[in-house]
């Protein structure tokens, strides 16, 4: 099963860890306890859109981005398990992921069917 809360902690995790500071400088920022931050990066928690808009800022992130983040993750997460679960097995495929500002981030190699051509394959 895909959490949300866990693809919405990984981008969050992720871009703290991009601009180097610590969980300590974006809970203060945020104005969120250390322990609580913590728990949404780690997908433990559901954060409420007034908490990720706090986080947004103190990460000088827009909401957009992060939602933007999140849903090419889930898309690939999507196509990751509908793979898994096909019974003829599908070609493997290769993807980066770009973030807004036309980055690559990441390659993820997900196992995909031959109709997913069109998703940005690399």
């Amino acid at each position: 099963m895909i959490l949300l809360r866990r693809l919405l902690g990984d981008v969050l995790r992720r871009q703290r860890q991009r601009q180097g500071r610590t969980l300590r400088e974006v809970s203060s920022s945020a104005r969120v306890s250390l322990g609580y931050l913590s728990e949404v990066e780690r997908g433990q928690k559901e954060a409420s859109s007034e908490l990720l808009s706090a986080i947004c800022d103190a990460l000088e992130m827009r909401m957009s981005e992060l939602m933007r983040e999140v849903s090419d993750e889930l898309a690939l997460a999507e196509l990751a398990q509908s793979a898994a679960s096909d019974t003829i097995p599908a070609p493997v495929r290769t993807f980066t992921v770009t973030s807004v500002t036309g980055i690559p981030e990441e390659r993820v190699t997900i196992k995909a069917p031959k109709e997913t051509v069109g998703v940005a394959a690399a």
